[in-house]
């Protein structure tokens, strides 16, 4: 099923080409109608992967808003455990009857820190990466859409052989159909 019924008209359009050109025994014809259906089964694969790597953009990107928020979370308690040491601390140097007792719990909330400072650091490690995964998408999703277009021109010019029974339009096709379908490619290299 197709995204959108312009579509499914632009591929009824391009059958009955093919009918025509079946009919006519024309060579210029019957290529150029090939290279409208090769250029549209092109730009359908071209359209799926753009629409793909916007997809995959926007969960990566989310992907990274939950783990800064747990990363946030991490360094709260972090911060939390941090006060509470240095409050222990401080009713430990006033040297009351407890004062051995607080100087245990400030080394207790002490030992605390270090695993949730590392628990924190790799949550942000992991929203970089996601962030990163967002940018390549987005990268891709942009050199698609510049070459699922150019294809779209590419089989709107090849049409144009057809009712002007000229050679050019096909040949400058071929020429923006080449440069789309390497243009689609260069977004995964």
């Amino acid at each position: 099923m197709s995204d959108s019924p312009l579509e499914e008209l632009e591929h009824h359009e391009h059958a009955e080409h093919a009918e025509h050109a079946a009919h006519a025994n024309d060579p210029l014809i019957s290529q150029v109608t090939f290279t409208i259906a090769v250029l549209a089964v092109v730009a359908a694969v071209a359209a799926s992967l753009e629409t793909t790597e916007s997809d995959a953009a926007i969960v990566a990107k989310n992907d990274a808003v939950l783990v800064q928020n747990q990363a946030s979370d991490t360094w709260s308690q972090y911060q939390a455990e941090s006060v509470k040491k240095n409050l222990y601390q401080i009713a430990a140097d006033e040297a009351g009857p407890k004062a051995a007792d607080y100087a245990r719990k400030a080394a207790d909330e002490a030992a605390k820190g270090g695993p949730l400072k590392a628990k924190a650091g790799a949550f942000e490690k992991k929203r970089d990466e996601f962030l990163e995964a967002a940018e390549r998408h987005e990268l891709r999703h942009g050199r698609l859409t510049i070459a699922s277009t150019l294809l779209h021109m590419a089989i709107a010019i090849a049409t144009l052989a057809i009712i002007l029974h000229k050679r050019w339009p096909w040949l400058t096709a071929l020429a923006l159909s080449a440069a789309g379908a390497g243009l689609a490619v260069w977004a995964y290299l």
